[in-house]
């Protein structure tokens, strides 16, 4: 039905969630990714790996276009796409309603709004949904203009006004005269009883979902520097935060490529401890406890099968992570293949989460809360497990499938016991343990600054006997363990921010091609604003604020960003958007906010 048409650029396509699953959608009005009925659920429209088989949603133009203007509605999850068709204009208004009255909605609602100015507008319709893998079309029937397709426990209805006969995998043609809006209007229920909303009421909770994001945003501190992009980078780590759990997914996408055409595509659809911490820390930052104390009660539930062991991943309910597959006949974003489902990182060892997690408590009680004993249970042997293992080789932060003695994991190891010695002068912790997590602390850094420190760079390395360096090693002034205006930390920065640079304010996280796999990859986005923190941290304001103002240019139109860009061209790479580098983004705002004035 949809033709050759390939997919968008990445940064093209918008996000529309509701804080269980997310919708990408292009420019031209086709949502091209949505997982039902949550995140790291079975694709409903899958265009985006999985060909034109694979399902699409459109609603746009029926002949040429031109994209006038496109924007999310002020400090709101509401998709505004406006072309210019003829002598006419439409506009397409959608969002996906998470909330009524502050209780989650039983299913997903998807509301898309087509109106005209200047004349009427043809439209076309191509609704196709093709659920999972294989692409399995519906059994559908129509129920009093509705049309309702069923697959097993997993049933879907599309309802318009004015009232159409739309069937899947046919194109329906709509005339939008001005005054008179069309509404579109899909629910999903899995397990439940689908819920038919009227499509004018549906728009009516779509204005109400405008107004509670409004008031949240609102609560966010007015003085921030750079305060619209880290508003929408807040807004965007909370679309991505499974509500049921409040568990941050990593990304609402799986196989969209670092290197185009490659083979380096994962499924980011789970959540890492270590990003969702660095998303509490930047919820702290602004004042927004909720989301920081239901993280951590998340992952107080989410490890008890498998504590004091801290897996490097979780689903969003807190279960193991399925074995990693690869799906054949599926032809990739743009020929990158293969497509794949689940994560094999899952069952590495990662010595750095831990301290991305006790750091994240520590943040918690520093800002005046004392977590529950069970909460400090949980941390209390999370500590135990890097007393007791640091001296391991684990897989480090960018999840090298050979384990090694990363030096950046180390230093994280040290976070863990200091976060949670600096944490014990609050809560009760037994003389014992106390002195045996300062004598792994201790130890830690005498043999990071033995071991992983190279004199003639001036600075820390990747890993034990190595000479590469390691752009995540830029969180090193933030840590305490050396002093912020120590030689060490300055070398550090300096000698990372030259032999890493991609060009520009880009970094690569470590030097390409030295992790094992094929292909290449693109420059590291939280690496670059990590080197923002890094630099306000150190007293260089200005080139912070300088490097960070650079970085936002990379940023999709609508203010989105992945994980990678292609340095040559600046086109994003990777899965779409990323919360470790939104979080990432926040983080480098608050810490140029910190820093004293040059």
């Amino acid at each position: 039905m949809t033709g050759p048409r390939p997919p968008a650029p990445i940064s093209d396509y918008g996000l529309l969630g509701d804080t269980r699953t997310a919708a990408l959608v292009a420019s031209d009005g086709a949502i091209d990714w949505l997982c039902v009925p949550r995140f790291d659920g079975e694709p409903l429209f899958g265009r985006l790996v999985g060909g034109p088989q694979a399902g699409t949603f459109r609603v746009g133009p029926a002949s040429a276009a031109t994209v006038v203007e496109r924007r999310y509605r002020q400090h709101t999850a509401t998709l505004e796409t406006t072309w210019a068709v003829g002598g006419g204009r439409l506009t397409l208004a959608e969002s996906m309603v998470a909330e009524v009255s502050g209780r989650l909605l039983p299913t997903t609602l998807l509301v898309r709004r087509l109106s005209a100015e200047g004349g009427a507008v043809d439209v076309v319709v191509e609704f196709d949904p093709r659920l999972g893998v294989p692409h399995r079309r519906p059994r559908t029937r129509h129920r009093g203009g509705i049309l309702v397709c069923e697959w097993g426990a997993l049933a879907v209805s599309l309802s318009c006004t004015p009232d159409r006969t739309i069937e899947p995998g046919r194109p329906t043609s709509v005339r939008v005269v001005p005054g008179h809006p069309v509404t579109l209007v899909l629910a999903v229920a899995y397990r439940e009883p689908l819920i038919h909303v009227e499509p004018a009421a549906a728009w009516e909770l779509v204005v109400a979902d405008e107004a509670r994001w409004r008031a949240w945003t609102a609560g966010i501190q007015e003085s921030l520097p750079f305060r619209e992009p880290v508003v929408r980078s807040l807004m965007t780590i909370r679309l991505l935060t499974y509500s049921p759990s409040q568990a941050p997914v990593a990304a609402p996408t799986t196989s969209l490529p670092e290197d185009p055409g490659g083979a380096r595509n994962w499924d980011y659809r789970y959540v890492w401890p270590r990003d969702a911490s660095i998303g509490v820390n930047a919820f702290l930052g602004v004042g927004k406890l909720d989301e920081a104390h239901g993280f951590l009660a998340w992952l107080l539930h989410a490890s008890r099968l498998e504590r004091p062991r801290l897996p490097a991943l979780f689903t969003l309910t807190g279960r193991h992570v399925p074995r990693e597959r690869e799906l054949s006949g599926w032809p990739g974003y743009h020929d990158s293949v293969p497509v794949r489902f689940g994560n094999g990182a899952a069952d590495q060892h990662q010595l750095d989460g831990y301290g991305w997690v006790v750091d994240a408590a520590w943040v918690f009680v520093q800002a005046g809360h004392r977590l529950y004993s069970e909460t400090w249970r949980a941390v209390r042997g999370f500590a135990d497990v890097v007393a007791r293992r640091w001296r391991e080789p684990d897989a480090g932060v960018w999840e090298v499938r050979e384990p090694g003695q990363h030096v950046h994991s180390k230093l994280m190891g040290w976070l863990a016991l200091d976060r949670a010695l600096r944490i014990a002068d609050t809560h009760r912790l037994p003389a014992r343990q106390r002195r045996r997590w300062e004598s792994a602390r201790d130890a830690i850094a005498a043999d990071v600054r033995t071991q992983g420190f190279d004199p003639t760079q001036g600075s820390y390395v990747r890993s034990y006997g190595s000479t590469d360096l390691d752009a995540a090693l830029l969180v090193l002034p933030l840590l305490g363990m050396d002093s912020v205006g120590s030689a060490r930390v300055r070398g550090t920065i300096d000698a990372i921010r030259e032999r890493l640079s991609a060009g520009g304010p880009l970094l690569y996280r470590y030097p390409p091609g030295r992790d094992g796999l094929p292909g290449t990859e693109g420059a590291f986005l939280p690496c670059s604003f990590w080197l923002v923190q890094a630099l306000a941290s150190t007293g260089r304001r200005g080139e912070a604020i300088e490097l960070f103002q650079t970085l936002l240019d990379y940023a999709s139109p609508l203010g989105l960003f992945a994980e990678e860009v292609d340095p040559r061209t600046g086109a994003q790479l990777g899965n779409y958007p990323q919360t470790l580098t939104h979080a990432a983004l926040v983080q480098a705002a608050l810490a140029i906010c910190d820093s004293p004035p040059a």
